[in-house]
């Protein structure tokens, strides 16, 4: 008996490289994605080898102290869903600001960033007031849980001033979507015309029957039907959460808070995201644990002393000249902590900002480019 062979099949052909993966091999071969990026920016602000950047395209009022950009991202950028969060770098009087904001709408090759200013913001305040028409912002991966719930599932969208920005993304998308589950929306604010989206939330809930929009005022009164006044109290959401209803709250810490002891307990899920940080007090005194990212060491050092006289103390020797913060020889890089200026006393929580060793110590554990 014969043995039966199994008829062979020729290897799969290998796909051929497409022109541009061709070209960027031959260029990789002999270019530093850094170098590209500088060359390529005299050509277009926004071509880069990898890096995400958006062009600011078009830039709206949202509302009183608030403002839309309308961006368009270079292809690197692999979008987010409703909800999410992105960071954004900016540069200002150059130096470079990392914020996370999460965008009001996500479109075809668009996306909208809804900002308002903030006493003593540094970038909310640059986006709202001094950005302009084709400058570039850098975008970061998208990241954040607060996304609407796979099933028809009831949702409670709470909003207190700028955390609109998510929930509007979301509305927006399960009214695209047609999502059969009730949504409804209480969005605070201090005054009427501090509502962003106004007339397009009303417009949501006039067109779909499955959404409904509050608008709670807590510094004027109510004056038209779809409105309410007060803070955050049962009574303005008792009705509409259930053990089956799946809430979202965005907004200052303490409102984020009391939502959630209010809520999270009888909803099917709470999910929220603050946009202040609880107050923190840093000590005066201790020492605190800094990491020399080049040498690998870490050291104790003490939290009022300057880094520099600190780090002379356990033997080091980083340059330096007039031990004053004028001549900047001193100048290092920080990539984690908090420092604090010994002369003005600010604080200053930036990642991936320089600082002169001189004139500043350590509020808290430091990460330096030493």
């Amino acid at each position: 008996m014969k043995p039966q062979h199994q008829p062979v099949s020729a290897p799969a052909p290998r796909p051929a490289h497409s022109p541009r993966s061709a070209l960027r091999e031959v260029i990789g071969s002999v270019a530093s994605p850094a170098l590209f990026d500088f060359w390529a920016a005299r050509v277009s602000r926004t071509w880069t080898w990898d890096r995400p950047l958006a062009r600011i395209e078009r830039i709206v009022s949202a509302a009183a102290g608030a403002a839309t950009l309308v961006l368009r991202p270079n292809r690197h950028w692999r979008g987010c869903a409703p909800g999410q969060h992105v960071n954004v770098t900016v540069e200002i009087d150059g130096r470079r600001f990392v914020r996370p904001y999460s965008p009001s709408a996500i479109g075809a090759g668009q996306l909208e960033l809804t900002v308002k200013a903030v006493d003593g913001g540094r970038v909310s305040t640059h986006l709202c007031r001094n950005a302009r028409v084709g400058d570039v912002v850098e975008l970061g991966p998208a990241f954040g849980a607060m996304c609407l719930p796979p099933d028809s599932a009831p949702v409670l969208l709470l909003a207190a001033g700028s955390g609109i920005t998510p929930l509007m993304a979301m509305l927006r998308a399960h009214a695209a979507q047609r999502y059969a589950g009730p949504a409804t929306l209480v969005y605070w604010a201090r005054r009427r015309e501090e509502f962003c989206f106004a007339d397009e939330l009303r417009a949501l809930a006039r067109q779909h029957a499955t959404i409904e929009v509050r608008f709670v005022l807590t510094g004027e009164p109510a004056s038209l039907p779809d409105e309410a006044e007060g803070r955050l109290d049962d009574h303005h959401v008792a009705a509409h959460c259930t053990t089956a209803t799946h809430v979202f709250a965005c907004g200052p810490d303490g409102f984020v808070e009391r939502a959630r002891a209010m809520l999270a307990p009888r909803a099917a899920g709470f999910v929220a995201d603050a946009f202040t940080a609880p107050a923190v007090a840093f000590a005066a005194s201790g020492t605190v644990a800094v990491t020399l990212a080049r040498s690998g060491r870490t050291l104790a050092l003490a939290r009022g002393t300057s880094l520099l006289a600190a780090l002379e103390a356990n033997g080091l020797q980083p340059p330096s000249g007039c031990r004053m913060g004028i001549c900047n020889t001193c100048a290092c890089g920080k990539a984690a902590g908090t420092t604090r200026h010994l002369r003005t006393g600010e604080h200053d929580s930036e990642p991936a900002s320089a600082l002169r060793l001189c004139v500043n110590a350590a509020s808290t554990d430091l990460v330096l480019d030493l």
